[in-house]
C-alpha cells in the first residue's frame, strides 16, 4: 500500500512548494510540478530530485510528473505584533534573507507604515523601485533579497499618514508588483489590530502568520491581542517567536536575562499554537542591521537562531500547501 503522507513528506524537503496534486490512482503517484521562473536545466534538475524522493518513499511504485508553468501567485507570510519595539521588522528582515540562504525563492514586503525600516535593514536607503506602467519591479537587497517597501512610496523621513483603505490599496501595489520567481513574501505588518491591519489582510489573506513577542507580560498580552486578530480574520498562526529573549555578554559571554526567558514559549503552549524559537538580546544584531547587514547572513548562534525559525516557518508553508492542494 502507497503511505501517500510519507511520499508528500519527501517531496516537500526537495521541492520548494512546486509539487501539488500528490495522489495515488491504480497503483501509480501522480503529481504536477509548477516549472514557472524555471530554465530547462533547472526543470531537469527538479524532475529528477521529485523521482529520486518518490523512488526512495515508494521503490518500484511507477510516477507520472505534469509539469505546468502557470502564473507565479506568491504566498504572504505576516509577521506582526500586537505593540510596537520587539523586533518584528528586524525578524521579518532575516526571515526573508535565512528563507533565501536556504534555497527558498522568499520576497518581502516592508507594509509598516508606521516606521518601515527594511530599506535600512537591507542596505538600500534611498533606492527607489523602478517601474513598468503600474506595476512595481522588486528591488534587491543584502542577501539576494527582493523587497518592496512602504517608505520607498513617499519622502524620506515623511511620516505616512494613511487610513485603513489607502494603507490596503498601498498594499496592493507592493504585492501585485513584477515578483517573477518569488514563491513566498514576508509581509512586515505595522502593529497593532486596528483597522489599518484589518484592511491590509481583508485585501490581502496571508496563508498564516507569525507572532513576534518579548518575554515580559505586557509584551505577551499584546502577542495574544494579536493572535486573537488573525483567529478573528481567519488567518491561521504560524507560531510564535520570543525576541530579545537574554542579554548576551559582548565581554564575557555571560546570558542574563532582563526581560525574562521562557514567557513566549509557556504563551504559546497555553494557547495551543507552535512555539518557532527565540532570538538572543544581541549587540551584534544592532550592529549588523544598522550598517543593512542582516545577521541571517552570517555564521554563529544568532544566524542559526534565525535559520531554525526560517526552516519551521516553511515546513509549516510546505505542508499547509500540500494540504490545501
Amino acid at each position: 500500500m502507497v503511505e501517500i503522507d510519507k511520499i508528500k513528506a519527501a517531496v516537500a524537503g526537495i521541492s520548494q512548494g512546486r509539487a501539488s496534486g500528490i495522489k495515488e490512482k491504480d497503483g501509480a503517484i501522480s503529481m504536477m510540478v509548477d516549472v514557472a521562473g524555471l530554465d530547462q536545466a533547472g526543470r531537469e534538475s527538479l524532475a529528477e530530485s521529485i523521482k529520486a524522493a518518490v523512488a526512495a518513499a515508494a521503490p518500484g511504485v511507477p510516477l507520472r510528473l505534469l509539469q505546468t508553468a502557470e502564473r507565479i501567485v506568491p504566498k504572504l507570510i505576516a509577521v506582526a505584533s500586537g505593540k510596537g519595539g520587539v523586533g518584528k521588522s528586524t525578524l521579518s528582515t532575516n526571515l526573508a534573507v535565512a528563507m533565501r540562504r536556504a534555497g527558498r525563492a522568499a520576497g518581502l514586503v516592508d507594509a509598516d507604515i508606521y516606521g518601515p525600516s527594511q530599506t535600512r535593514l537591507l542596505g538600500l536607503e534611498g533606492v527607489k523601485p523602478e517601474a513598468e506602467g503600474k506595476k512595481m519591479f522588486p528591488t534587491i537587497g543584502a542577501g539576494g533579497v527582493p523587497f518592496l517597501s512602504m517608505g520607498q512610496l513617499a519622502a524620506p523621513g515623511q511620516p505616512i499618514a494613511w487610513r485603513g483603505p489607502m494603507a490596503g490599496q498601498a498594499l496592493s501595489q507592493l504585492v501585485d508588483a513584477h515578483w517573477g520567481d518569488v514563491r513566498e513574501i514576508i509581509v512586515d505588518m505595522p502593529p497593532g489590530t486596528g483597522d489599518i491591519q484589518l484592511s491590509m489582510i481583508q485585501k490581502h489573506k496571508p496563508v498564516g502568520a507569525v507572532i513576534v513577542s518579548t518575554p515580559q507580560d505586557l509584551a505577551l498580552m499584546d502577542a495574544t491581542r494579536a493572535i486573537g486578530f488573525f483567529n478573528q480574520a481567519q488567518v491561521p498562526i504560524i507560531g510564535l517567536v520570543e525576541n530579545m529573549a537574554g542579554y548576551i555578554c559582548p565581554h564575557c559571554g555571560e546570558v542574563s536575562d532582563p526581560f525574562g526567558r521562557g514567557g513566549a514559549e509557556a504563551a504559546a503552549a497555553e494557547l495551543g499554537i507552535p512555539f518557532l524559537g527565540r532570538i538572543p538580546l544581541d549587540i551584534s544584531v544592532r550592529l549588523a542591521s544598522d550598517a543593512g547587514e542582516p545577521p541571517a547572513l552570517g555564521e554563529g548562534p544568532v544566524a542559526g537562531a534565525f535559520a531554525d525559525i526560517a526552516r519551521r516557518v516553511s515546513t509549516w508553508v510546505d505542508n499547509h500547501r500540500g494540504a490545501a492542494a
